[in-house]
């Protein structure tokens, strides 16, 4: 009777997408204990033999590992709750399934497992023929087969039902007229739990009104399964967050309270040691005002903790020379302590010896440097020596925000205070932003919103609005490099067992930040002015603040509405928002530490620019040069016109050594070739005269070539495709996404400006061009008409 009294509260692995490992989970027993947890629910959906073999008995060797499991979690005091979920394809007046369910839970039994549960969630509500003729309903068939296995195992003192109607918003039509929970709560053995996620599959506010109300259809306390950081629904986010949102009260109207976490187990840190000071200050509850559980607080003492761990030099699935045994928090502590209760060696900055590199989708990280590595390693090699005779300083802003300085982010720093809650801020939780979140969206959707006054057209706006505009753009513009330093230095970090499940995220994040800074950089003095207030691209349908888009519609919706998190926000208050097939490209290979910068076109870049292409051409002739006497005619003929007549679409991308890429756009075809016949063409006649001694043939070559670059296109295609782009990078550049970035930042500037489709020509010879633009997902390729004489004519609507 004791053991059926005990608040159960600890972490249920119910999620969608791979399992945790066995080493993984240990390190949760470890976590659970010191942090007062007691509960441990396995229960991962992609586990076949959890759900979709729910038959199959274990083999041999998982019979081991099952076995192991459980002692591991009963020596550090946890009960082992072992789940399976038959709904999806049982028949429950089949004596075979059902003596096949008890063949299953019986083996887990023989292995030490004394608490389980049944899980019909995610199922279909219709029954077969012979279960419609055997019951008479689908509730009385799953309550049936439920009593009848509880009976069997002995009546554990813990067992957990899940019905398929587990939230308020699943019922039909409430939770007080459910025909489906009344039937539950008359006929389900009172000492079996019924498992509840809340208002919402995931809840933002679990309240003592709502679970009382549904305590009483049951007939019994219920437990919940609380998905508040659960991401298995959006890939893009991550929920660092604490635990908040729960009132304190609700102990009394639970059997317990599992929290279905992240995915990845690393991410789970702060939810976990937050969870475990709510559970404590429930068990303090009355004695003291100081015990109250406070979430800022709870997150400030789990990022004290987490520190330490983030900067320990973990592997991938958590295999480490140094202990994992951290003091246990004593039952008697109460009080969550401020930051300052810890010691400042948490935040020290010690050089931490940099880790090998391995491949994010390996299953089995190798010990060594694998041939892939090695590869990736050589590549390194070339980066780092290119155009080393050659230094080129990158310039500075004019919002006084120095671009991406040289040197390498070699990673041999910990990670500090302020980045790890940088981190936090924008991985916040599923309802609501953290604070650095607020700050990125609100600014970028002020900096759109009041654009004009420094458009094209804005002189004769008032120079403090103007100085108002650029001083919060100057702002907006460092947290954007914070957040490419924050990827820097997780990837050059210690803990690699952190930076396979947080690389992602941050990855993600950072190329939203290179393109939300392109962008904002380019707005200053180069977006046209718009008369209409409605329908424009500036004010698009967006949402940011402390909460979510489904409280700005007023509508009580589940977070996976709104997809991406803070990057599909900044993604929306593009003006190519719409185009997620943009947005959506998978991380490289290798994680690299590598800092990239893509901002607007300035005439100091033109030389680097030249010696780039020029290097390209050589690459493509085999190293001869054609026209050494004048090196800068493929300049001129590749780049030439648009930095001269349409500079305003231009975008430079570097690194640390320098210009490594660019992007050139022409906004309007028709009247761009007009104006090169009427200046450029002319320019170039006089800047390459024809010689009588034919000495420069070659050159004479690529004029006559210049000239039939400005050809006429067919009107079908300048119809739909009225713009045209030209994208140039050097091949060393490993990290596709950057070109990616690079190439939507000038997308992003040719519809803020009226462009409705883009187009860019290449040869059929130019497989290296075709096949970059091909990765680069430019993938339409125009036919019949849109043919340019004999070029290839890739094309995309914006």
């Amino acid at each position: 009777m004791d053991e059926k009294r005990v608040f159960l509260c600890g972490v249920v692995e119910g999620f969608y997408g791979r399992p945790w490992s066995m080493d993984q989970r240990k390190v949760l027993f470890n976590w659970m204990q010191c942090w007062g947890l007691n509960t441990y629910l396995y229960g991962p959906k992609d586990d076949l033999k959890h759900r979709l073999l729910w038959r199959e008995v274990y083999s041999p060797e998982e019979e081991g590992q099952l076995r192991t499991l459980i002692v591991e979690a009963e020596s550090r005091g946890l009960r082992f709750v072992y789940a399976l979920s038959p709904g999806q394809d049982i028949v429950f007046s089949s004596s075979c399934d059902l003596t096949l369910l008890k063949r299953k839970l019986t083996q887990v039994s023989d292995l030490g497992c004394q608490a389980f549960a049944i899980l019909f969630d995610d199922i279909d509500h219709s029954m077969c023929q012979a279960d419609s003729e055997a019951f008479a309903s689908f509730a009385h068939a799953q309550v049936t087969v439920t009593n009848e296995i509880y009976r069997f195992l002995g009546e554990p003192p813990v067992f957990l039902f899940c019905p398929t109607e587990y939230c308020s918003s699943l019922c039909s039509p409430s939770v007080s007229k459910s025909s489906y929970l009344q039937t539950i709560g008359e006929d389900l053995l009172p000492d079996i739990t019924v498992i509840w996620t809340g208002s919402k599959v995931i809840s933002r506010r679990l309240s003592v009104e709502s679970v009382a109300e549904v305590e009483s259809v049951l007939q019994r306390p219920p437990l919940i399964w609380d998905n508040l950081h659960a991401n298995d629904y959006d890939s893009r986010r991550l929920f660092l967050g604490p635990f908040k949102d729960r009132e304190p009260q609700l102990r009394h109207h639970l059997r317990g309270l599992l929290l279905n976490p992240n995915c990845e187990f690393e991410a789970n840190y702060i939810p976990l040691h937050t969870l475990g000071s709510w559970h404590r200050a429930g068990n303090e509850e009355g004695k003291d005002k100081e015990c109250e559980y406070c979430p800022d607080r709870a997150l400030s003492a789990a990022l004290c903790d987490w520190m330490e761990e983030l900067n320990q030099p973990l592997h991938a699935g958590r295999k480490s020379s140094r202990s994992e045994k951290r003091p246990s928090i004593p039952s008697s502590r109460c009080k969550t302590p401020d930051m300052s209760d810890y010691p400042s060696t948490f935040r020290g900055s010690s050089n931490v010896a940099k880790l090998p590199v391995f491949p994010l989708n390996s299953s089995s990280p190798p010990s060594s440097p694998s041939k892939g590595e090695q590869e990736r390693q050589e590549e390194q090699q070339i980066w780092e020596n290119r155009r080393s005779d050659e230094p080129n300083q990158p310039p500075v802003s004019k919002y006084g925000v120095k671009s991406q300085g040289r040197g390498f982010c070699s990673g041999k720093g910990l990670l500090s205070e302020s980045q790890v809650r940088l981190l936090v801020g924008l991985h916040y939780l599923p309802h609501e932003h953290g604070a650095s979140a607020q700050k990125l969206l609100q600014d970028l959707t002020w900096l759109k919103a009041n654009c004009h006054v420094v458009g094209v057209n804005s002189k004769k706006v008032p120079s403090q609005k103007t100085d108002e505009w650029r001083g919060r753009a100057s702002k907006f513009l460092s947290l954007c490099e914070d957040i490419a330093q924050l990827h820097c230095s997780v990837v050059g970090g210690a803990n690699r067992a952190v930076l396979y499940d947080l690389y992602p995220y941050v990855w993600d994040l950072r190329n939203m930040a290179l393109l939300a800074k392109a962008f904002i950089c380019w707005l200053d003095g180069r977006v046209l002015s718009d008369s209409s207030t409605l329908g424009s691209w500036r004010n698009c349908f967006h949402w940011c603040g402390k909460t979510s888009g489904a409280d700005v519609l007023g509508v009580e919706s589940e977070p996976w509405v709104f997809k991406g998190g803070v990057s599909g926000e900044v993604q929306m208050l593009l003006p190519i928002g719409s185009s997620s097939e943009l947005f959506t490209h998978p991380p490289p290979l290798f994680p690299t530490s590598r800092l990239y910068n893509i901002r607007p076109y300035h005439s100091k870049d033109k030389m680097e620019l030249y010696r780039m292409v020029r290097q390209l051409h050589l690459r493509t002739q085999g190293g001869q040069e054609s026209s050494a006497a004048h090196p800068e005619v493929i300049g001129d003929r590749c780049l030439g016109p648009c930095l001269a007549l349409c500079p305003e679409y231009s975008f430079i991308l570097e690194d640390e050594l320098g210009v490594c890429g660019c992007v050139l756009g022409i906004l309007d075809v028709r009247s761009f070739a007009k104006r090169c016949q009427a200046s450029w063409i002319p320019a170039m006649r006089d800047k390459y005269p024809p010689k009588i001694n034919k000495a420069y043939a070659n050159t004479q070559d690529l004029i006559q070539l210049m000239e039939e670059d400005q050809g006429e296109y067919p009107d079908s295609l300048l119809y739909h495709f009225p713009s045209q782009l030209r994208l140039d990078a050097l091949p060393e550049l490993v990290d596709i996404s950057v070109s990616r970035i690079l190439l939507t930042s000038l997308l992003t500037a040719l519809k803020a400006n009226g462009s409705q489709g883009v187009f860019c020509e290449v040869q059929p010879t130019d497989r290296q061009r075709l096949e970059f633009l091909t990765k680069l997902g430019f993938l339409e390729i125009l036919r019949g008409e849109a043919r340019s004489r004999e070029g290839v004519v890739l094309g995309r609507l914006l």
